[in-house]
């Protein structure tokens, strides 16, 4: 007996070539992304003049790697002796590596952070840093999305998990847009 393909699988069938040769980036997705830290060559940047307090805004980083939904992403970064406010315009959650550096939140209060503390900043947090010598993290961040959407694309995940298409969710949003961008 022959099965019949339900219209998101047809959709997705015919549109998974072209969706990988249209964006040429979801081929880093097919494998896993690992870095030796020691080997990865940082590029300068610098914090902002208006957020600096004291010190050197000299910093270096490198994103190590990306989600499929670019929506998340991983990297390595690090400073020297400097303080400055900061605000998490995303959700970062980080472990630090090495130094140390002392923050204070909107209350006032005020936490040291060494190697092998993690820590969590919810998009829209401020805080002020300072280092009194180098520091080096790595961080985890991720973009926020509208509550209601979010809660959306759950839904139709868990859809697609139960109809055995999971994890094809950003293909088939990225096919089914193709046909608008062309």
């Amino acid at each position: 007996m022959k099965k019949t393909k339900t219209r998101l699988e047809h959709l997705f069938a015919c549109n998974k070539e072209q969706i990988i040769n249209n964006y040429p980036e979801t081929k880093m997705y097919q494998s896993i992304v690992s870095s030796t830290l020691a080997d990865v060559e940082l590029d300068p940047g610098s914090i902002p003049s208006g957020w600096l307090l004291s010190g050197q805004p000299e910093t270096r980083s490198k994103v190590l790697g990306k989600s499929r939904d670019r929506l998340g992403y991983v990297v390595l970064w690090e400073c020297g002796a400097v303080s400055y406010k900061w605000h998490y315009s995303k959700d970062e959650a980080y472990i630090v590596l090495s130094g140390e550096g002392f923050m204070t939140d909107e209350k006032g209060v005020e936490r040291r952070f060494g190697p092998g503390d993690v820590a969590f900043f919810p998009a829209g947090t401020n805080a002020t840093w300072r280092h009194p010598d180098h520091f080096r993290k790595i961080a985890v961040l991720k973009d926020s999305i509208w509550g209601p959407l979010a809660f959306g694309l759950k839904a139709c995940s868990k859809l697609l998990h139960i109809a055995g298409l999971s994890g094809k969710l950003a293909l088939v949003l990225l096919g089914s847009t193709s046909f608008v961008l062309q």
